[in-house]
């Protein structure tokens, strides 16, 4: 299985970068991981909030295969501890899909269509972070999923 990230907008904060890169790097130990972000939308601050949610979606879509198996990174989603997301990723390799996909939607969220598209929602915190801090939470706790089911010392209960 290959697990992906989708973001809208590009991560410009250079120390945010390097930790993103550090787990990056270290999950390439347990599963192919590709972190793809996208552009912000152009003159998106003239849209409105609507036709921004939009943009964003069909921007995402053509980046998706109709086998991918998807999961929105939503602050309505289901929030699991750090042993039950490890649980969610061995069932979801068990489960023999070839591309999980994960995604940070824009400012506003996502839209309809792509509500519609998802096959879950998970999410994070019930605290509202910068989508930035959210890359970094994300591939942090996937590392942490991963070395949860191999076993390893990096997570202590």
């Amino acid at each position: 299985m290959k697990i992906t990230l989708l973001a809208i907008g590009k991560t410009d904060q250079k120390e945010l970068q390097s930790l993103i890169d550090l787990y990056q790097q270290r999950l390439k130990h347990y599963i192919s991981f590709d972190l793809i972000e996208l552009p912000d939308i152009k003159k998106g601050k003239n849209l409105s909030e609507a036709n921004q949610k939009k943009a964003e979606g069909e921007l995402l879509q053509k980046h998706l295969q109709n086998s991918d198996h998807v999961i929105l990174l939503d602050e309505k989603g289901k929030s699991y501890s750090s042993l039950r997301f490890a649980d969610l990723l061995q069932k979801k390799m068990n489960s023999g899909y070839k591309n999980l996909v994960f995604i940070i939607g824009g400012p506003y969220g996502f839209s309809e269509d792509l509500y519609q598209r998802a096959n879950g929602k998970l999410a994070l915190s019930a605290m509202t972070f910068s989508h930035q801090m959210v890359r970094l939470f994300f591939v942090e706790q996937l590392y942490r999923g991963f070395t949860i089911l191999k076993n390893e010392p990096y997570h202590h209960q």
